[in-house]
């Protein structure tokens, strides 16, 4: 059945949230120097391997390498030449908007005209004591700045009222991007209200599926696309995105056995930091990884047959995966980048083209 979503060209990238776990093997922490400079390293490794988006996660915290998503960015700017870059995700609700806007701006001069932004409310919430927001305005104070940062992106001067920061009265907003807008998703995490904001807003929306059965989040892009055709948004313009965790190896058993001692760090150490103890088991992994969930963990076919199988599910128009999980070594972060880059984003791409033309 011919899908109905506009055939725009599919993209394939990677993300990474710059975590600093120590590796499970020798139990060492690289340092958020070394993190910072693998990470510029893998963006360029993208870029020279023709994938199409690099993104860049934001935290607030000492386990994370990254809280200046921008800056991060604007240094990958200058070693890549066609990588598209954005952040995944921007706590949204913790930040000024013109502040925001004005970074990503002088990002899109500086990499002519790759910046985009992932917009979220945010799973990590540290910023918001940190920056000095109430957490009892957590939607709210979403729901203010991503209006006045639509704002921003239409127009190089406003005028503007809003209850959590200062008003604004015909003022300059400099630089302007080299793009004509600078291209911006909200980040959902399985919530129907956040996707039928972003319907109605008119952005992309990014879905982080990161485990489970794909399937229970196509009620979130029904949603979306349905809420962005009431507004009066042209469809074509309804961008999807999918995000997940991955590992892709020669062989599938190699990716499992090679990925479960670091996808079960990951976890240890983020439930962990929830009061949570429980351990993953191999036969947990197993089952996480099997052939009809969202974790990308396998062979370059497996990891094209899941992209496939989703795409039929969502008509989405963006894939990224996060290989740099739970102290995964860089070594084995290039090996991933390579083989996502040739062998499964060209069949991926080829084999969704035939299915549009049906």
């Amino acid at each position: 059945m011919k899908n109905t979503v506009e055939k725009s060209r599919f993209e394939i990238g990677i993300y990474t949230l710059g975590d600093l776990v120590a590796n499970p093997h020798t139990g060492n922490i690289i340092s958020a120097q070394q993190r910072i400079r693998e990470i510029v390293e893998a963006a360029k490794l993208a870029d020279e391997a023709g994938l199409d988006v690099f993104g860049v996660g934001e935290h607030h915290r000492l386990d994370y390498a990254v809280s200046a998503t921008p800056v991060v960015l604007a240094a990958i700017a200058q070693t890549t030449k066609q990588i598209k870059l954005t952040s995944a995700t921007t706590v949204l609700s913790t930040v000024d908007p013109i502040r925001l806007f004005e970074d990503y701006a002088t990002l899109d001069l500086i990499s002519n005209g790759r910046a985009e932004i992932i917009a979220g409310r945010g799973a990590f919430v540290e910023s918001f004591p940190l920056f000095g927001y109430d957490m009892d305005d957590y939607a709210e104070l979403f729901a203010e700045n991503i209006d006045l940062f639509l704002k921003l992106n239409k127009s190089e001067s406003i005028t503007w009222n809003g209850k959590f920061r200062s008003a604004i009265h015909d003022a300059e907003i400099a630089p302007r991007p080299a793009q004509k807008q600078l291209p911006i998703w909200v980040g959902v995490g399985g919530t129907p209200e956040s996707a039928a904001l972003a319907g109605r807003l008119g952005t992309g929306m990014a879905i982080a599926i990161l485990g489970g059965d794909p399937q229970r989040f196509k009620p979130l892009v029904d949603v979306y696309r349905k809420s962005g055709i009431e507004e009066g948004h042209d469809l074509s313009n309804l961008n999807v995105g999918v995000t997940g965790h991955g590992y892709i190896a020669k062989t599938t058993q190699q990716a499992k056995e090679e990925f479960y001692p670091y996808y079960s760090n990951y976890w240890k150490y983020v439930n962990g930091q929830r009061g949570i103890s429980t351990k993953m088991s191999r036969a947990d992994f197993e089952q996480m990884s099997g052939p009809e969930t969202a974790l990308f963990v396998g062979s370059p076919q497996q990891i094209i047959e899941k992209i496939l199988q989703q795409y039929e599910m969502f008509g989405h128009h963006r894939f990224m995966a996060q290989i740099d999980i739970g102290g995964v070594p860089f070594n084995k972060i290039a090996e991933g980048i390579e083989l996502l880059a040739t062998e499964v984003a060209p069949v991926v791409k080829r084999e969704i083209n035939k299915y549009n033309e049906i």
